[in-house]
């Protein structure tokens, strides 16, 4: 089996951290976005899309500045993470999204965060 390698992706938003903090951590706003259904019980999260669930549990966070999941599934190395900065050169709010994957499946796994963020984006305005 490959070794899963860490990446980094990162978009500028138009929205205050306190604001994109609430998409990213919480089960209205992350059903928003990112599954059709999500539940929040006892720290883990459930989340739905077409009928197939996935649980993550919350594994740290910092109210506007990031929160860490980690899938039930996964190795317990590996999380995703939403970390939240301000861009000191132009006080932009910028997301930064870390995930793993297969060296060879990061391209693709980059293009599905593309799309759900994008999907992030419209909701918030931040288009």
């Amino acid at each position: 089996m490959s070794k899963r390698v860490q990446y980094t992706l990162e978009y500028p938003v138009r929205c205050s951290p306190a604001i994109l903090y609430e998409f990213l951590s919480t089960p209205a706003g992350l059903q928003e976005w990112f599954a059709d259904k999500v539940d929040l019980r006892d720290n883990v999260f459930s989340f739905s899309w077409n009928g197939s669930e996935e649980k993550a549990t919350i594994v740290e966070q910092k109210p506007e500045e990031y929160i860490r999941l980690r899938w039930l599934h996964s190795s317990p190395d590996e999380y995703f993470e939403f970390r939240i900065q301000k861009s000191e050169v132009t006080n932009e709010t910028v997301l930064i999204v870390k995930d793993f994957a297969d060296k060879k499946e990061i391209s693709d796994q980059s293009q599905l965060w593309d799309y759900q963020v994008k999907e992030l984006l419209h909701r918030i305005g931040g288009l």
